[in-house]
């Protein structure tokens, strides 16, 4: 297990999400960090049940917020020696992969998604004033 020290950037994965973030405690077996960038947004629906649409909760996932806390495992974080992005940008940046992804290849899970990422979307635009494309 690599313990990675405070200040550290870092790429950190948390649930089906992907972010650049910054070590700012070592609790043992996890680390907490601050988010800084998004570099992959979290799916929609449910992690138990991936790319089923009939499941009791579709769930509408957002991407942790800019300099949100969270208490990651050491097993889902790598080292990271690059530049650290505007978070903003990433964001807009990711959804629209996201989208566009999930426009690519039509199936009922992929279409219950992008409704969900609608929803995502509009709260995005109304917490932090920015617009998609």
């Amino acid at each position: 297990m690599t313990i990675f020290e405070n200040g550290q950037f870092v790429r950190a994965f948390y649930k089906t999400g992907a972010y650049i973030a910054q070590v700012t405690e070592d609790k043992g077996s996890h680390a907490v960090v601050q988010i800084k960038e998004v570099t992959k947004h979290p799916r929609q629906g449910d992690l138990h049940h991936p790319n089923e649409v009939d499941v009791p909760l579709f769930h509408e996932r957002k991407a942790l917020s800019f300099n949100e806390r969270a208490n990651i495992p050491y097993s889902m974080i790598k080292s990271f020696d690059g530049q650290v992005g505007d978070y903003f940008d990433s964001l807009k940046s990711t959804v629209n992969d996201l989208q566009k992804d999930l426009t690519s290849k039509p199936n009922p899970f992929n279409e219950k998604s992008k409704a969900a990422l609608q929803g995502v979307k509009k709260e995005y635009e109304l917490m932090y004033s920015i617009t998609f494309k």
